[in-house]
């Protein structure tokens, strides 16, 4: 039986999420309908990653076993026949050994954040990024974020619904640049905490804002805002951009 390693582009704006969910469209469900479609089974997708309501992803990993052996090129174009009109794209199908595990084989995810910073508003980007009218200071942003990086307690930026068994993961990076309006937040770790990335984002947008300093990160501020549910960036801006193996 092959296990194929999918690679996936989407826009999560219609879908309430990666997971498959009774009465809700996911991307889970719209790739697991499309296999059955092309083999007859009812067979598990499994993602690198949860995504939620409304996150888009240009790189998303996943795998899945059928019983039938299709080429890698043939069972790629059949998925895309099949997704239509669904907004989600596999970019690659390949066969993989059947230790492969699109989650737990995962040695590092790479998120990137979009925002756009300006007054006026937007036509092509509705739903793809978080439009901040405020003046945003994106060095003071960056600097901040460097306070970040390293193996911290992020109790701070988890969801209250957060499933992870210990709050300390360790931060990669986590950059933060602007190119015109725009304002681009990259971040890269083995794993996150639920809603992790967005929190940072949103705590970062009000160190921008000169509402917070890098010190209140960490701080009881932060603390009392996150439990008070404080800045949480909307999905609009997160994308998964690559996971690596």
């Amino acid at each position: 039986m092959p296990r194929y390693k999918l690679t996936i582009e989407y826009d999560g704006t219609p879908f309430s999420g990666w997971q498959i969910q009774d009465n809700a469209p996911t991307v889970q469900g719209a790739l697991e309908t499309a296999v059955k479609a092309i083999c007859g089974e009812d067979v598990r997708v499994h993602g690198a990653g949860r995504t939620d309501a409304g996150v888009h992803a240009r790189g998303q990993v996943a795998h899945c076993d059928i019983a039938k052996h299709f080429p890698p090129g043939r069972f790629r174009d059949g998925l895309n026949a099949h997704l239509r009109p669904n907004p989600i794209g596999v970019l690659a199908a390949d066969i993989v050994p059947d230790d492969f595990e699109a989650r737990f084989s995962a040695i590092k995810r790479h998120y990137l954040y979009r925002i756009t910073n300006t007054r006026a508003n937007l036509a092509l980007d509705i739903s793809r990024v978080w439009r901040v009218p405020r003046a945003l200071d994106a060095d003071a942003m960056h600097k901040a974020a460097q306070r970040l990086l390293g193996k911290h307690d992020f109790t701070t930026f988890r969801d209250t619904e957060c499933q992870a068994k210990s709050p300390e993961k360790t931060l990669d990076q986590l950059d933060v640049t602007r190119e015109g309006d725009a304002i681009n937040i990259v971040t890269s770790a083995r794993s996150f905490l639920h809603s992790q990335v967005r929190s940072m984002v949103g705590s970062l947008v009000w160190v921008g804002e000169g509402r917070w300093s890098a010190d209140d990160l960490f701080g009881a501020l932060a603390a009392r805002n996150r439990a008070a549910c404080g800045p949480v960036a909307p999905p609009d801006g997160l994308y998964l951009m690559r996971v690596d193996y």
